[in-house]
């Protein structure tokens, strides 16, 4: 149950946001009991000009590979400085990259997506840009040179789960070869179950874990849903029926005669 992402072998498909904890302490816990081997870290929320320094230094010390996000960005100007300045503070080419086009949803706009993608990858990003299901903005990322695609499930904190079931087996059909990790709207297990049942690559999360009354219990429960999820796809998870088909079926079945006792 390996993964892949950009040379790193990872053991998890589980990534974790570090938002929102009662406590720096509650967070290392969780992340801990998520087994999570990627967490993200929102550099434009956690400035460090107002006394974020601890939080960098603290999270610098955790077992995990960073994973910086634009969040809060409205512009692809603003996102590739934002992301310039991620990879000096934390030394990683990596960028989670989210541009928001609507305050009331935080639907990513998908044109500032774009064009600050391609910049990004020109700089040497390994772009994880955060995007809705829509598969021609996929196929655009896809084009312009991302590796990973991050969609959402729902809108972000919403909990809803996975909106569009259809579009998401449409984008997870039609882009077999590319990895696909549900950000966003994920807000119980079972909601990470389905989405790994139906062959997608990763999750990611935060405020599922961060806001449930035990997060470290929650982060624990994510990760064997997740496990769960992975395995049941790669073992291959049963067609559904129209009609019921007996587990037991009587047709040409031998009937075994208990022995007599004379």
């Amino acid at each position: 149950m390996t993964w892949n992402i950009d040379g790193k072998v990872l053991n998890s498909h589980f990534i974790l946001g570090t938002s929102l904890y009662p406590s720096p302490d509650i967070m290392k816990q969780s992340i801990a009991a998520a087994k999570t081997q990627v967490i993200t870290v929102a550099l434009k929320r956690q400035a460090i000009n107002k006394g974020g320094e601890f939080f960098w230094n603290y999270i610098k010390d955790l077992d995990c590979h960073l994973l910086p996000n634009t969040a809060g960005c409205r512009v692809a100007d603003e996102a590739i400085q934002l992301a310039e300045m991620s990879r000096e503070v934390f030394n990683t080419h990596w960028i989670k990259l989210e541009v928001t086009g609507d305050d009331y949803t935080l639907q990513p706009d998908p044109f500032e997506l774009v064009k600050a993608a391609e910049e990004l990858i020109k700089r040497g990003f390994f772009v994880f840009p955060y995007c809705t299901e829509d598969l021609i903005l996929c196929k655009k990322l896809r084009e312009i040179g991302c590796k990973i695609l991050m969609p959402w499930g729902s809108p972000i904190g919403s909990g809803q789960g996975l909106m569009n079931l259809y579009a998401l087996e449409t984008l997870r059909a039609r882009l077999p070869d590319c990895q696909l990790v549900i950000d966003a709207g994920i807000g119980a297990p079972s909601h990470a179950l389905k989405a790994m049942e139906m062959g997608f690559d990763g999750i990611l999360l935060n405020s599922a874990v961060a806001l449930a009354h035990d997060p470290v219990k929650m982060a624990r429960a994510f990760c064997l849903a997740i496990e769960a999820g992975k395995q049941a796809f790669e073992a291959g998870v049963m067609t559904v029926r129209n009609m019921a088909s007996p587990s037991t079926p009587l047709m040409d079945t031998p009937f075994w005669k208990s022995e007599t006792i004379s």
